[in-house]
């Protein structure tokens, strides 16, 4: 063992010293910045520098010392791994010359001749490389003081890293709990799941991250919510099922950390985590895409577990905030029922024993005003029975389609009636919530266009309104007018029998022996052949 020299003894003097320096701290950042220095303080080098690498040798971290800021912005991005420094130190070995040149430098690189390369390895694993320059050759006292500080240096990054996974973990976990919160405040999905694009963003430093589901089983994804500067430009982008990563993810749910995306999104794509995210039954997968600007460093696995376990969370988050939908939902439609029940039982069967004992009354009376006015009276309440009879079958609808077309078939007959001094009674019959979405537009249609033409040629008083629903789609309109004139019959009527033909039904008009005109619009639900008459 050769013998250690005064310089030598006076090094490893000061390296405990040097080693408390960066012993203290668990931030990473910081703990890379004091280790280079006291490395550099420690042999009397003018510039030092240190890589933390990953499993493929590339650049994840680095911090120097003895370059101002001026001198970092001309010498660009930090080297990758792979360059000069790279090639010196690519083992376990440390490497010292006396004359390193100027070859291989980065324009603006300040000159530095000698050289000392040493790695950073703990329980057999290179964590980083340790690069320290000046003027004057190192020496072998430098060397054997870099190597023992290296040394502890591992130890410190390798629990400073510990503490940063640690903190992630932490902050994931805070996210994944925000999200549930969210959901269960009753936020609503889209919204929740721009949160978790916002979140996945955040916590892997990614410039941008985005949430593309599929448009159709088996076509393109389009992204739906993106969180980042980008966002105005990829939100509504398609992304291929084939042949892409987001594609593969889907297919076969494995995470993957890729260098850049391969297809265009209207921006540039650097490196980019790709995650399967199962928003639930009703939605679907969908794909989290966390993505980094062209030459930023890649994803580290660690953020790859992290972001994977996020997304699983996240979705389990989604799926049982749409369990408890549908269960506040079923709550609501055993209450409606429980609601329709009483009124048929009850409520109806007291007016009918009203309204019977009124007719009693009105019979006996031999006053020609009180038998009006009694007769008004049972048309009244005649009237109140047939809208708690709508009302019911409104309660016995499922919360959607069904209830959306009562609410549409009532707006369309209350709007063109407004300014009309015509008595307008409605009968809304049957599962209405059956009716399709196109099925209902036509609905809607003929409702509107069958009272325009009765306010607009039938000079009525009286206008009845009944769709109901019992096999087929029934629409009636009849009013107590003097029917409409011929030639507007022709022409005012063809966009029904057009709208009729269009689904598979009939319409009629009908002029009954007490007067008026009765309009019977028609039409089977899909996939369901006509019924007879």
């Amino acid at each position: 063992m050769p013998e250690e020299t005064p310089s030598g003894r006076d090094r490893m003097d000061a390296l405990p010293a040097a080693v408390l320096a960066f012993s203290a701290g668990l931030e990473l950042e910081t703990t890379l910045q004091r280790i280079v220095t006291a490395a550099a303080g420690l042999v009397g080098a003018r510039y030092g520098a240190l890589a933390l690498l990953d499993e493929d040798g590339r650049t994840t971290a680095f911090a120097v010392t003895g370059v101002d800021a001026a001198t970092r912005d001309r010498i660009g991005p930090p080297p990758d791994g792979h360059g000069l420094l790279g090639d010196l130190v690519t083992g376990r070995v440390p490497v010292r010359l006396p004359e390193l040149g100027t070859r291989g430098f980065p324009p603006g690189h300040p000159p530095m001749r000698a050289f000392l390369g040493v790695p950073l390895v703990v329980r057999g694993t290179i964590l980083g490389r340790l690069y320290l320059g000046g003027e004057r050759p190192f020496t072998a006292d430098d060397e054997r003081a870099t190597v023992a500080l290296a040394a502890a240096a591992g130890f410190a990054v390798d629990n400073a890293r510990l503490y940063e996974e640690s903190r992630s973990r932490q902050r994931w976990l805070e996210a994944t709990g925000e999200i549930s919160a969210e959901l269960l405040g009753g936020t609503d999905v889209h919204a929740v799941l721009r949160l978790v694009a916002s979140r996945a963003a955040e916590l892997t430093g990614a410039d941008d991250a985005l949430i593309a589901l599929p448009v159709a089983p088996g076509g393109p994804l389009a992204v739906t919510v993106c969180a980042g500067p980008d966002a105005e430009v990829l939100t509504g982008r398609r992304i291929p099922l084939e042949g892409s990563t987001s594609g593969a993810v889907l297919r076969d749910h494995v995470p993957r950390n890729v260098p850049a995306l391969a297809y265009d999104l209207g921006v540039d794509l650097g490196p980019a985590l790709a995650v399967r995210l199962r928003s639930g039954s009703r939605s679907g997968a969908a794909v989290l895409l966390a993505i980094r600007a062209p030459g930023a460093a890649r994803f580290g696995e660690h953020e790859l577990q992290l972001v994977s376990a996020f997304a699983d969370q996240a979705a389990l988050a989604l799926r049982d905030a749409e369990s408890q939908a549908a269960r506040r939902e079923l709550d609501v439609v055993v209450d409606r029922d429980r609601i329709a029940r009483d009124l048929h039982d009850h409520v109806i069967q007291r007016l009918f024993a009203v309204g019977l004992g009124i007719e009693g009354t009105r019979r006996r009376s031999a006053s020609p005003a009180v038998t009006a006015r009694l007769t008004q009276h049972i048309d009244q309440l005649q009237d109140v029975i047939e809208e708690i009879r709508s009302a019911i079958f409104a309660l016995h609808a499922q919360p959607g389609a069904g209830r959306r077309l009562r609410t549409r078939l009532q707006n369309a007959i209350t709007d063109t009636t407004a300014d009309s001094a015509i008595h307008t009674t409605v009968r809304l019959s049957g599962a209405i919530d059956r009716v399709p979405a196109g099925l209902a537009e036509h609905a809607e249609a003929v409702v509107r266009e069958a009272v325009s033409n009765v306010l607009r040629h039938a000079r009525a008083a009286e206008l009845t309104v009944t769709v109901s629903l019992d096999g087929d789609l029934v629409v009636e309109v009849a009013d107590s007018g003097i029917g409409m004139p011929e030639a507007v019959a022709r022409s005012g009527l063809r966009n029904l029998e057009q709208r009729a033909a269009e689904a598979g039904g009939s319409l009629r008009l009908e002029r009954p022996a007490a007067g008026g005109t009765r309009l019977v619009w028609t039409s089977p639900l899909p996939g369901r052949a006509p019924s007879a008459g």
